[in-house]
């Protein structure tokens, strides 16, 4: 099959790649969707010593699997787990001991013509959420983890930092929660989508320091950081949704001495991520940049690190 290979921080287009067969337990899943997302950009920066196909967002049909979901839209959760170490009994899943996780730790992902994973990961797409939208349940479902992690409600001054593809998804979900909530950014067309969804939005350069009970930090660069350090107020929280490819420097002192809850965030759920969607609740099509055939797939990666870029699709 043809598929997108990742070597040494060098990604190249394959032809020779062997069709996937699923194991016991698992679906052979035909990709007719998937989004470039900077996670996938950091692995090819160095992010994670991964070898192989990247790609974790799709929407796929099944090909080989129950018969309720063969010919059926699926979208996936990127972590295989064992179901059966301390993490997984203790209903950690996604911190599995033994976990793969899909185009980033041990398994190969989406952008190829077709993958494999367990059943129990796949989530039938409503037939109301179009494909190009479905390919953005992964990126909501981690936006959707924050509030599994941390109580925000109508009372709260929330602060996003990062316009890009997650702070969308991340500012959108939040504000449905009623917070008091500002997103700040570097470009105004971005900025421009989410005030014209009643977001309050501001440049990087003007929250003000000490304001904010939570600060969710959405750049992925050591200055979006610094920002949202800056912004939250002391026994505020600050939550990480960023992934960094090099070392991340934090005034460690401010955060003991203001009392600083840091909270890393990844993963989240799919069914409530596809609600959303299904109700329109959320908008994720202007989101959209650009599409690719997964032949130009090196060039829709080169595309999707431009400045501005927000969602790269591939279409395999």
């Amino acid at each position: 099959m043809l598929a997108l290979w990742l070597e040494d921080r060098r990604l190249r287009l394959r032809d020779d790649v062997p069709i996937p067969e699923p194991p016991a337990g698992e679906a052979l899943v035909r990709v007719v969707r998937a989004g470039i997302c900077n996670t996938d950009i950091e692995l090819t920066r160095g992010y994670y010593p991964f070898t192989g196909i990247p790609g974790h967002e799709f929407v796929g049909i099944v090909e080989r699997g129950p018969a309720a979901l063969v010919g059926r839209r699926v979208v996936g959760e990127i972590n295989a787990v064992c179901g059966a170490c301390t993490a997984c009994t203790a209903g950690r899943r996604t911190h599995c001991e033994r976990r793969t996780v899909l185009g980033i730790v041990r398994r190969h992902g989406a952008f190829a013509q077709y993958l494999t994973l367990p059943v129990e990961n796949l989530h039938l797409v409503p037939d109301s959420v179009a494909t190009d939208a479905a390919v953005f349940t992964e990126p909501l479902a981690a936006a959707l983890e924050i509030q599994e992690q941390v109580a925000i409600g109508p009372r709260d001054r929330v602060l996003v930092v990062g316009d890009g593809k997650l702070g969308q998804v991340v500012a959108q979900t939040l504000a449905l929660t009623g917070c008091a909530l500002t997103v700040v950014g570097r470009h105004d067309a971005k900025l421009a989508l989410l005030a014209a969804r009643g977001i309050e939005t501001r440049r990087t350069e003007q929250p003000t320091p000490g304001r904010f009970d939570v600060a969710v930090e959405c750049t992925g660069n050591p200055d979006g950081f610094a920002v949202a350090q800056r912004a939250v107020r002391p026994r505020g929280t600050l939550v990480l949704k960023s992934t960094y490819a090099g070392a991340l420097t934090l005034d460690a002192s401010a955060l003991v001495v203001n009392e600083v809850t840091l909270v890393g965030s990844r993963c989240g759920p799919f069914a409530p991520a596809l609600r959303l969607l299904a109700e329109g609740r959320v908008a994720v099509q202007p989101l959209i940049h650009a599409r690719h055939p997964l032949g130009e797939g090196v060039a829709a990666f080169e595309e999707a690190q431009r400045t501005g870029v927000l969602k790269v699709l591939v279409e395999p």
